[in-house]
């Protein structure tokens, strides 16, 4: 590591579950952001500040006014402006040190699965629950670690699929069809401390996988009621029927 590396991330370095070995870890990952709004604000910006290596930014989205209120990563002077451009900006003048790919078309399911399976680790920060199942069969089939999360109203959740977990259920054994979650926040609203307390749950995940520190929620739930601000770990089984995990462990 170069000196200015070490200046820049001391503070974690100096954690004896991280040390200059974890920061290398960081430093030589690559993460895959699906989604730039109010969840993958934060995610993206905390996993640069941390020193992930290589970010992978995924949205086909431009920035609205509406999306000021609880999407910190963009402006106001950038209402327009494609998300993933405007997060890139806001992430190299965090850490210029980081790479960023920005891709701002929404990728059909091979071009989705090629980024899947090049990447360290996806964090979902999606409202489609469609995209959630695509992303997370390719996880499943490439065996890569998913960090899903999703807030709405005054409410969060946060699931992780690791695959090097053999107990570890995956998205589709939450939810058995897409129907069952249809909320968005375009339509329900949610309070913007809320997306900001779930996609820094969401990074710290992330870098969790990466250098191996700890317990991940691998086999939980974790859910938050801002409103009594009330937070459960509920333990989540693996689907036997499950037909993405189930039928991809045969």
């Amino acid at each position: 590591m170069k000196d200015e590396e070490l200046l820049r991330y001391s503070r974690q370095i100096m954690l004896p579950e991280i040390e200059v070995g974890g920061q290398e870890r960081l430093l030589n990952s690559r993460v895959l952001i699906v989604g730039l709004g109010g969840l993958g604000c934060p995610v993206a910006m905390y996993l640069a500040a941390a020193g992930v290596g290589e970010l992978v930014l995924a949205d086909f989205d431009q920035v609205d006014l509406s999306n000021l209120q609880r999407q910190i990563a963009h402006t106001t002077d950038r209402v327009g402006m494609n998300k993933v451009d405007s997060a890139k900006a806001t992430i190299k003048a965090l850490n210029p040190e980081i790479k960023v790919t920005c891709i701002s078309t929404r990728m059909v399911s091979a071009e989705l699965y090629r980024e899947i399976e090049q990447a360290d680790i996806v964090v979902d920060c999606t409202d489609n629950f469609t995209i959630r199942f695509e992303i997370n069969e390719h996880c499943v089939v490439t065996k890569t670690p998913l960090v899903s999360g999703a807030a709405i109203r005054l409410e969060g959740q946060l699931l992780i699929y690791d695959p090097r977990v053999e107990s570890s259920p995956c998205y589709r054994c939450l939810y058995d069809t897409a129907e069952e979650g249809t909320l968005n926040c375009a339509e329900n609203g949610v309070a913007a401390p809320v997306v900001g307390v779930i996609g820094s749950i969401q990074a710290t995940e992330a870098i969790k996988l990466i250098i191996g520190l700890g317990e991940s929620l691998a086999g939980h739930l974790l859910v938050f009621d801002a409103k009594y601000m009330d937070w459960k770990k509920l333990r989540l089984k693996k689907n036997p029927k499950c037909p993405t995990c189930h039928s991809s462990s045969q």
